[in-house]
């Protein structure tokens, strides 16, 4: 069979390019007078992965060449890495990571290994584009015991790592107790970090929809690529 003809392959090509070419859904505010809100620093966590999978494209549902998807509700997670005037940074490496619909990470300490969903890649990486778009196709995370839902994020420059940081969905009980996000005292800041997990408009399937942009501590000056 031809590469052209491949169903995963054009899968695959697909996920790579899906929304980036949009120009209206990947705006970035351009330059202000005044600096944006820095994009809250959160812990990296006990469970970044210590055996990355073989797999580290940006669709966390499908593992390699698998035909069977993970389980949970499926998320499209979106959004713009932009410097502190709001100008696009492109060429930087962003990282996610999360529990999967059982709330196990990838991880060979995680609790119950054994009820890990074997399709969930649990990991995945974007390098973003001119626009500084990233996107990922994964799920909303199950919940892990003593925390509310949330995904691991970080971004690199040049091999660099310049941000790590946690998605949380907007709404999501636990958020008042929970003692990693409750760390953030500055209610502008908090604000950074959670964002709405809306149903994607046209999904017959109940998939969602979320943006989540990052503001890095640069400045045009600082020649970001």
């Amino acid at each position: 069979m031809r590469v052209s003809d491949c169903p995963l392959c054009h899968r695959r090509n697909f996920l790579k390019t899906a929304l980036a070419g949009s120009a209206a859904f990947f705006t970035v505010p351009g330059a202000f007078a005044e600096a944006l809100m820095l994009t809250a620093p959160q812990t990296e966590g006990p469970f970044y992965p210590d055996r990355l999978p073989l797999d580290t494209d940006n669709d966390l549902l499908i593992l390699n060449a698998s035909l069977t998807p993970a389980v949970g509700e499926v998320t499209h997670l979106t959004g713009v890495v932009m410097d502190l005037k709001g100008q696009p940074v492109r060429n930087a490496l962003v990282e996610i990571w999360s529990a999967d619909n059982h709330g196990i990470y990838l991880h060979t300490k995680a609790d119950h290994p054994e009820n890990r969903d074997k399709n969930f890649q649990g990991y995945g990486r974007f390098l973003t584009g001119t626009k500084g778009e990233y996107y990922f196709r994964t799920i909303k995370p199950g919940q892990y015991p003593g925390r509310t839902r949330h995904i691991h994020v970080a971004v690199s420059l040049k091999g660099k790592r310049v941000l790590t940081t946690q998605c949380y969905p907007a709404g999501e009980p636990g958020q008042e107790k929970d003692g990693v996000i409750q760390s953030i005292r500055d209610p502008q800041a908090l604000k950074t970090v959670i964002v709405p997990f809306k149903p994607l408009e046209g999904s017959k399937t109940g998939e969602l929809a979320a943006r989540f942009d990052i503001v890095l501590g640069l400045t045009p000056d600082d020649g970001h690529p």
